[in-house]
């Protein structure tokens, strides 16, 4: 086999390892064990890019009369096929948009609509933080999209970006239970490095990460405070008590080191280091791993992050990989080698690409075509680059996201 078929190969395995509807039906037992009171009934809310795999798992194991509300990006909302009893939203994402907000109302009124007698099967996967959007009081959607612009930007990790997402929001933190009068039960796909519950997809039903005052501090350590909306700014500061949430049950039914287990179960190495911190400074330690390392496969996984300088187009997978792809170039590193990063959800960024898969050539190639690598990179547009050197990592949606996988092999 040929090191950029090993590559995809080993990915390919790990993405399969997070099937989310496989996820969903190992734990309807559990899930299932506090049944509908008299008169009552199941109703589902999923959200996140595998709402609709989870849906579909959780309905075949549910009575016929159970209702699905589905919140995912437009991308998987568009491939679906239409299923009775189910409603269907295309939230935006990575920023939230009007759609977001729609979303988010109809969450909202769903679970305001439930009593005490229902049962809530939430079903939450990872971009669920953008994909409904439901505003804190005095607070506007442009507010939110701005706050998202900025967290993005400035190198915030997921955990730092949802603890002040929580605190701006009706739904996040908890906020699915305060709204509903009927039991909430979670089973929940992880995004998030160490899989804390809070963190994915803004842990709508667990307790928030922190307070008003803690995600305020936060964006000033940020530099990002200054450039907040006036009412965001006004909102993190107000004081007043943190309300009481009611207990749930929440279940893990998938997560980022149970796809590495697996790759490396098929026969790679796991890699000392995951994924994780800025692209600018993981990509040279990936390369010193591929300087020292024997033949054969390393494999990691994680979420990085990007700070944006420019506005080009790509995605932090998109942009570590053609940084490892220069910084080998740069170092002259001989010799058989590919790197692969990539979405597990098969979608990197605002692109229709999961991430990138390069090798010793993948710059030459580039400049062949005319594109300056350097010059692309300062400008955060990394996808024109894979493009023009056919390194893309193209997957289509998956129906799963359990965050980022990356595959190291050397010949």
């Amino acid at each position: 086999m040929d090191l950029e078929a090993r590559a995809r190969e080993l990915f390919d395995i790990g993405v399969k390892t997070a099937d989310s509807a496989a996820g969903v039906t190992r734990a309807m037992g559990w899930a299932m064990d506090d049944p509908p009171g008299p008169g009552g009934r199941w109703q589902v809310i999923a959200l996140g890019k595998a709402a609709l795999a989870m849906t579909a798992a959780a309905l075949d194991a549910l009575p016929e009369e159970a209702q699905a509300l589905v919140v995912t990006n437009p991308e998987n909302a568009e491939a679906a096929t239409p299923r009775a009893g189910v409603t269907l939203i295309a939230g935006d994402h990575p920023v939230p948009g009007e759609g977001s907000e729609r979303a988010g109302r109809a969450i909202l009124e769903c679970l305001q609509g439930c009593g005490p007698e229902d049962r809530v099967l939430a079903l939450i996967s990872g971009g669920g933080s953008a994909l409904a959007v439901a505003p804190a009081e005095g607070l506007s959607l442009s507010d939110k999209a701005e706050v998202s612009r900025l967290l993005l930007g400035c190198g915030a990790d997921i955990t730092q970006m949802n603890l002040i997402r929580q605190q701006l929001s009706q739904l996040k933190g908890g906020g699915w239970l305060l709204a509903s009068a009927a039991p909430v039960t979670g089973l929940i796909l992880s995004d998030v490095p160490g899989d804390d519950l809070r963190v994915i997809a803004s842990g709508p039903t667990v307790e928030p990460i922190g307070t008003r005052a803690e995600a305020a501090h936060l964006c000033r350590d940020l530099g990002i405070w200054e450039a907040l909306p006036a009412p965001v700014q006004a909102h993190l500061e107000a004081s007043g008590a943190e309300p009481a949430l009611p207990a749930a049950r929440n279940r893990l039914i998938g997560a980022n080191g149970l796809s590495v287990a697996a790759m490396v179960s098929a026969g790679a190495e796991a890699a000392p280091f995951a994924l994780d911190g800025d692209v600018a400074d993981l990509a040279p330690q990936i390369v010193a791993l591929l300087r020292d390392m024997p033949a054969g496969a390393l494999v990691m996984g994680g979420e990085t992050t990007v700070t944006i300088k420019g506005d080009g187009r790509g995605g932090r997978n998109q942009e570590l990989a053609l940084r490892v792809a220069c910084a080998a170039e740069a170092a002259g590193i001989e010799g058989a080698w590919r790197f692969l990063s990539g979405g597990t959800d098969g979608r990197d960024g605002p692109t229709d690409a999961a991430g990138g898969l390069v090798g010793p050539q993948t710059c030459a190639a580039a400049r062949s075509a005319g594109v300056d690598c350097d010059a692309a990179l300062a400008r955060n547009d990394s996808y024109h680059v894979l493009q023009a050197a056919d390194a893309l990592l193209m997957t289509g949606a998956t129906g799963t996201n359990v965050a980022d996988l990356a595959v190291l092999v050397k010949g």
